[in-house]
């Protein structure tokens, strides 16, 4: 398998910061919607030990995002299709660190949210959050750049050639 090109990984960590983005515009709606006040921007950023909670948490997704997407594209991924598949993976296999956060995190000690894990509100929300992001993320990824083919992306391509 070749390596990607640089542009395809630049591309996708754009792309997987747009995701972020849009999960970060929507999840207070959202979470309003559903009846709490749980968000990602809040869980992250209350961990943080500096700065203004909302803008350490608003900066840590965003760079969880990016990183994602970059990772997304370099292993040959693109398209709404991967995109939702490998957001619904990243949110599967991550769901159980909500028990970490049930345990250390700030707003859950000071009782100021039920537990996280066994919440099914909560649950729903990431759930939704994740879908937008995989759509987002495979929008952005989904059409080639120019000179990019198959071989570079698509690692089944590459081996075929």
């Amino acid at each position: 398998m070749r390596r990607p090109r640089l542009a395809t990984v630049l591309r996708g960590a754009l792309a997987g910061a747009a995701g972020t983005a849009a999960w970060s515009v929507a999840e207070v709606p959202v979470a309003r919607a559903i009846g709490h006040d749980f968000t990602d921007t809040r869980l992250l950023g209350r961990l943080s030990p500096r700065g203004p909670w909302q803008v350490m948490g608003l900066a840590a997704h965003l760079v969880n995002g990016a990183a994602f997407g970059a990772a997304f594209a370099a292993l040959g991924r693109r398209g709404v299709r991967d995109g939702v598949l490998a957001a619904g993976a990243e949110f599967v296999l991550t769901w159980p660190g909500m028990a970490l956060m049930d345990r250390i995190h700030p707003d859950r000690r000071e009782g100021n949210w039920p537990p996280l894990l066994t919440d099914r509100r909560v649950l729903a929300q990431e759930a939704a959050m994740h879908l937008l992001f995989g759509l987002v993320l495979g929008l952005g990824t989904a059409v080639r750049a120019p000179g990019e083919d198959d071989a570079e992306t698509r690692p089944e391509a590459a081996e075929a050639g």
